[in-house]
């Protein structure tokens, strides 16, 4: 039997303990650029940076946190690792949409593919980001602890990874203004009028909204209808939950899917640096097995439409 190791890199935001759950032993460590010229490592925990710190520093208009994956080179010795001991390697990465990080992968498995003869090192761009790509990685291993074959787990990816949808609300619109997503009068109406923005991710991994919703309770609410209408045989599947400094409001809602539909398992984790540093403070989103996500996410659009009495 081949033996073979899932990777994701630091974008999955899998948190130590559902890593040690699912058995997964290593993931590939990015770079976080901070401000003043400071640089950390990019990891799957608070070890370099606290949370409260993080986030607080992305509150500030003044500070330009900025990430950046390992490089080909970076990359090649990491996965090089895995190759001299016998493992072939499923490696699943950020959306080659949002960044290079596939790229970056890709390079580095076609250098070892050529120079070890017994090399089988296959990178899945997941067309997703954070919790998305976290929760392909639990099924992937999930297949693998069921007896899946390294093909047989590669073709499940690629043929499900559009399939992976989201859900929930964002409630710091000031971070989403100085991104220049919108305005800063928008922002300011938006949060005196208690407004959530939720949406669903698109075909290349970026969010789309899809309604804009005043209230977190009714937020957490339209949340667990949304997955509801849309998510496929939810019993038996999982979600994964992830937040970017909002415990409270993540637990709530975990609270709601495990009491109000059930599913067979839902994973809650931070959204750590990776991923932290572009979402921003404030978002809470399930990430769930659906139909394949259509073109400019009209289905969906047309679902939350429905759910609103639109």
């Amino acid at each position: 039997m081949e033996k073979f190791i899932i990777l994701a890199d630091f974008t999955c935001d899998l948190s130590e303990e559902i890593r040690n759950r699912i058995g997964m032993p290593s993931y590939s460590k990015g770079h976080i650029h901070l401000a003043e010229g400071r640089d950390i490592e990019g990891t799957l925990d608070w070890s370099q940076i606290s949370r409260e710190e993080f986030y607080k520093a992305l509150s500030d208009k003044k500070n330009n946190i900025s990430t950046s994956p390992l490089n080909a080179e970076e990359y090649y010795e990491y996965f090089k690792h895995f190759v001299e001991q016998g493992y072939s390697i499923i490696n699943i990465s950020l959306s080659s949409k949002i960044s290079s990080t596939y790229n970056f992968a890709s390079n580095a498995a076609a250098r070892l593919n050529a120079e070890y003869f017994d090399a089988r090192v296959y990178c899945v761009d997941s067309l997703r980001m954070s919790g998305a790509i976290g929760l392909l990685v639990i099924y992937a291993y999930d297949l693998k602890n069921n007896g899946k074959s390294f093909d047989e787990i590669v073709a499940w990816l690629e043929d499900n990874k559009l399939k992976v949808h989201q859900m929930g609300p964002i409630d710091d619109l000031f971070f989403i203004a100085r991104r220049g997503r919108i305005t800063m009068g928008k922002a300011i109406m938006g949060s005196f009028a208690g407004v959530k923005p939720m949406g669903d991710c698109n075909g290349e991994g970026y969010t789309t909204v899809l309604a804009k919703v005043k209230g977190i309770n009714k937020a957490l609410d339209v949340t667990v209808q949304y997955i509801k209408e849309t998510a496929t045989d939810i019993s038996q599947n999982y979600i994964m939950l992830v937040h970017s400094d909002r415990e409270v409001y993540a637990k709530a809602l975990k609270e709601k899917l495990e009491s109000e539909l059930s599913p067979k398992e839902v994973f809650l984790s931070d959204v750590f640096c990776g991923c932290g540093a572009n979402i921003g403070p404030g978002m809470v989103g399930a990430y769930y097995l659906g139909e394949e996500v259509s073109d400019d996410l009209s289905k969906e659009k047309e679902v939350m439409n429905n759910i609103l009495g639109k």
